[in-house]
């Protein structure tokens, strides 16, 4: 799985991008299938609280590519928060691949 991490305007950490990675790995353990782990990272309104904001898009082949964006007080809340949305999206795709399955 590649992990890309693209910040706008601002120059992200070492840190924060182990984090993301970190959590990205976590979330393909989960689904294999998953080939790119694209995260874009913004300061949405300066100065002000609920600023940071993560957009992760999944590309997962033979499937629909997946998105979350997510809006928190740290960049890590944020890919936190996403990461769970894309989750929820990945176990319905498992689910309804598995029920096409059962009706063939």
């Amino acid at each position: 799985m590649e992990v890309k991490i693209k910040a706008i305007h601002f120059d992200s950490t070492q840190k924060l991008e182990e984090f993301i990675s970190k959590k990205a790995q976590k979330l393909a353990r989960r689904n294999e299938s998953i080939a790119t782990f694209d995260v874009t990272l913004k300061v949405v309104k300066p100065e002000t609280a609920m600023n940071k904001e993560a957009a992760i898009k999944l590309i997962v082949p033979n499937s629909e590519d997946l998105f979350a964006s997510k809006v928190a007080d740290t960049f890590e809340e944020a890919v936190d928060m996403a990461i769970e949305a894309l989750d929820k999206q990945l176990v319905k795709i498992k689910e309804k691949s598995k029920n096409k399955d059962i009706i063939k």
